[in-house]
């Protein structure tokens, strides 16, 4: 039996971690190999609201400051720091595309989307846009991704937006974005 003292991980204790680790930019997670700590009770809601323990994390800056030691690993989330790595529960994907802004046209268009945590991503690529749709109700969900694995779903606007200057290549329906095409359907299914 060890004669350490067991100790749970507490959103306090992440906070603390990471500001003394952080300097400029991201924190480098993919660097640090702290051991597991167990999961806490963390979960991300699909529409990117943060809870602790079932209540809303209130504070922006500190959900905020949370998203950036996000890990995703074997299908996993975890929220690392340098001394632990802590599971949490993501009900969808970490982040919301909440807008965009698109430049040019055609395969010289660019879409620059902000997520609900203040960053932002060109599609591309490098960080692509997928489309699930779900097996039931067919309805579409159009993620794309932000970082290290770490996807943002597409709000509702945004993707009406999307499909406002979608247009038709090669048989399918989508955006072009960084010179690649970026399919929503085929376009037969167009109404």
């Amino acid at each position: 039996m060890s004669s350490q003292k067991s100790v749970t991980p507490t959103p306090k204790g992440l906070e603390q971690s990471v500001l003394e680790a952080k300097s400029r930019g991201l924190p480098p997670v993919h660097l640090w190999s702290p051991p597991f700590c167990g999961d806490i009770d963390m979960r991300i809601a699909r529409d990117g609201t943060w809870f602790y323990e079932g209540s809303p994390i209130e504070r922006f800056e500190l959900a905020r400051l949370f998203s950036t030691i996000l890990l995703l690993e074997d299908g996993k989330y975890f929220l690392v720091t340098p001394a632990e790595k802590v599971g949490i529960t993501v009900d969808d994907a970490p982040f919301v595309a909440v807008d965009f802004e698109c430049s040019g046209s055609g395969p010289a268009q660019v879409l620059t989307f902000e997520t609900n945590m203040g960053e932002t991503v060109q599609a591309s690529a490098d960080d692509p846009i997928r489309m699930e749709r779900d097996a039931e109700t067919g309805e579409p969900a159009p993620y794309v991704h932000v970082r290290s694995g770490l996807e943002a779903l597409i709000d509702r606007k945004s993707f009406y937006r999307l499909a406002e200057i979608g247009e038709v290549h090669e048989g399918q329906f989508g955006v072009w974005s960084g010179g690649v095409f970026f399919a929503f359907m085929p376009a037969d299914e167009l109404e």
